[in-house]
């Protein structure tokens, strides 16, 4: 999964979390270049149609939740058979790690811990969530010391059976009795798992433990928990007392708000607390009568003195007289009595008559409104059908698609709900199938068109249309596509939405001035640029050896484009032709030929009168330097010289 990219914007980076149903990855936007955490559900899972109808639903709903103690929802999507979730990016540590290493909480930290996460579940249940998952694993605690909320939506998507298996012993863990046995749920079933929470956060320790799920569900219904000061003698019983109203058997006698109990704990920590009322006395059942920790004094009859013989402690014989005097009082007391009965039963035995009667009556010629078993699951509905006691019996269950209701559920019945109906009268079911398979078509492709031909064109083959972010292409005009998701000839579902990306043309950057620079750091900063850079040579009498003279652009130019460079090559030289032992002629001939102007010296030498036997300058010189040469002719030997035929020499000049 890592170096994948979901949605064709969120790339998968290494993993940091493994749950029952799902695992979690650091991810990065690439649009808005943050890190995020990516949650892709188990295949398992994710290949439930009725799964993944709920977890669609849920994700919306879960993305629509805003508090500082909720982590945010930012998307969600399918990519390929992936279902996935991006979320805010945490950076701290889950509750239930804190506790295991640090054991006991102080009751304040616990009260605020308590009082953030009610705040939390507040905010879910206005809008018509409930979490039915909250344990210490899905509350994070942050470096801040504040606590964020996850995994809202996602279990109310999950399967609520329990099994032996210990992927889910955690969950039982917190459950309230109302989740272990099938009963609807609504927010009372968030606040008995959050005393939970803050019991283990207070104690260190869970209520109740067992071998496996079934085991730990079922002390949830029948076992009442040990007091948290039995196991932590150092907790506030202010605080004591509000955590066992939260895990109170019966939902009516917890807090029945989330914001209730946040405001409750608001005043602890404040320490406004009066008192919680005394429902929260909770202690085990114990013998002898005993409830809620109280016993119960039976209270006795007073003593009939006629019981014990007419006799008191201390009291004299009753006269003959006395004792006839209470005969006759109690022939007339059970007189009475014998009368009371008769009446009674008499009365009775009418109202029993008067019963039977209007009961055969209501069996012969009651009507009763037909339950509404829309959105009930095939099984529900037909379990309600059957406690009519038999009033209503099983009809035709027949199904088909439906683009609305959830996989296996009630779509209609027959007769409405809300109808006038007979004993007897038999209910049809259409129990839905989900959503009709869509038919895959070829994706076409969408380069170089207009937003409204692409959209033209997508509905051609039942799919939609909707604009991303735009992208910089040199190849394609500004305002049309550039760039598609899924690719063009891929397969997608009728129904489907394409995401494309409009071209901004070409990219323009600024380019580096590099006159000035030496070759090798004039190419590095164009290419870094994204320059292609193309270099050419040059004499100069300004710049240095190896030093950029010029360059083709300056400003801003189009990413990738080339920039054109001059290098110096110094200063120019020429070379300045070898005229020694040329004839005077020939030399000034050749010089001045090659630009030069000629300077001519004379001087006796053994050399043949009128040749150069000498010049100045030689090699090359600089082409901007003075170009004049001198050259010194030989006028031969000296007059006096034995060997000599003439006179002595001198200079001479062209």
């Amino acid at each position: 999964m890592a170096g994948k990219v979901l949605g064709g914007r969120y790339t998968v980076q290494d993993r940091i979390g493994t749950g029952g149903m799902a695992i979690v990855y650091r991810g990065l936007d690439e649009v808005l270049g943050r890190t995020v955490a990516i949650k892709t559900m188990l295949p398992q899972y994710a290949n439930d149609p009725s799964f993944a109808a709920r977890f669609k639903q849920e994700a919306q709903a879960a993305a629509a939740l805003s508090s500082p103690y909720i982590v945010s929802v930012y998307d969600w999507g399918k990519d390929e058979d992936a279902y996935y979730i991006v979320m805010e990016y945490l950076r701290g540590t889950d509750l239930k790690s804190g506790i295991r290493k640090h054991g006991a909480l102080d009751s304040k930290k616990v009260a605020q811990i308590g009082s953030q996460i009610a705040q939390a579940l507040s905010v879910a249940h206005r809008h018509e969530i409930i979490h039915r998952d909250i344990k210490p694993q899905n509350i994070m605690v942050l470096r801040d010391g504040n606590i964020k909320v996850m995994d809202f939506g996602i279990a109310r998507a999950k399967n609520s059976h329990l099994t032996t298996d210990n992927s889910v012993l955690g969950t039982a863990h917190y459950v309230s009795p109302e989740q272990t046995q099938g009963k609807e749920l609504g927010p009372t079933t968030d606040i008995y798992s959050l005393g939970i929470v803050m019991y283990e956060a207070a104690t260190g320790k869970v209520p109740f433990e067992g071998d496996d799920a079934i085991t730990v569900a079922l002390k949830q219904v029948n076992e009442q928990p040990k007091p948290p000061s039995q196991i932590n003698p150092n907790i506030d019983p202010s605080l004591e007392s509000i955590i066992l109203k939260c895990m109170q058997k019966d939902p009516a006698a917890r807090f029945q708000t989330a914001d209730e109990l946040y405001h409750v704990l608001r005043d602890y920590m404040a320490g406004r607390l009066q008192a919680v009322n005394a429902v929260t006395s909770v202690m085990p059942v114990a013998s002898g009568g005993s409830i809620g920790g109280s016993k119960t004094t039976p209270i006795l009859p007073a003593t009939d003195p006629a019981s014990t013989g007419g006799r008191t402690s201390r009291s004299k014989p009753a006269t003959a007289t006395e004792r006839a005097l209470r005969q006759a009082e109690e022939r007339e007391r059970k007189a009475r009595r014998r009368r009371t009965l008769t009446i009674v039963g008499f009365v009775a035995a009418l109202a029993a008559i008067g019963v039977a009667v209007a009961m055969l009556l209501n069996n012969a010629n009651s009507m009763r409104s037909v339950p509404n078993l829309l959105n009930y699951t095939q099984a529900e509905a037909l379990k309600q059908i059957d406690e009519s006691n038999g009033f209503f019996e099983r009809g035709e269950v027949t199904s088909e698609y439906s683009p609305t209701v959830e996989e296996g559920k009630v779509i209609s019945q027959n007769p409405d709900a809300g109808t006038k109906a007979k004993r007897g009268t038999k209910i049809d079911l259409v129990i839905s199938k989900g959503e009709e398979p869509k038919e895959t078509v070829e994706v076409p492709d969408l380069r170089n068109l207009e937003p409204s031909e692409a959209k033209a064109k997508l509905a051609e083959v039942g799919l939609k249309g909707e604009s991303g972010d735009s992208v910089y292409d040199s190849e394609v005009e500004a305002g049309k596509i550039a760039s598609q998701s899924p690719k063009a000839h891929e397969k997608a579902k009728e129904g489907d939405t394409v995401t494309y990306h409009l071209s901004k043309g070409k990219e323009s950057v600024e380019v580096p001035s590099v006159v000035g620079e030496s070759e090798s750091a004039a190419t590095e900063a164009l290419e870094a640029k994204d320059f292609e850079v193309e270099v050419a040579y040059d004499y100069s009498n300004t710049y240095d050896k190896g030093i950029v003279m010029e360059q083709s652009k300056t400003g801003t130019a189009e990413k990738g484009s080339t920039i054109r460079i001059v290098v110096s090559l110094g200063r120019e030289s020429i070379e300045v032709p070898s005229v020694v032992g040329y004839d005077q002629a020939n030399a000034t001939s050749t010089l001045q030929n090659a630009g030069f102007a000629v300077v001519v010296n004379t001087q006796e030498s053994d050399t043949p009168a009128g040749q150069v036997i000498s010049q100045s300058p030689t090699g090359s010189i600089a082409a901007d330097a003075d170009r004049t040469v001198t050259i010194t002719v030989s006028t031969g030997r000296p007059a006096d010289d034995p060997d000599s035929g003439g006179d002595g020499g001198g200079a001479s000049t062209p």
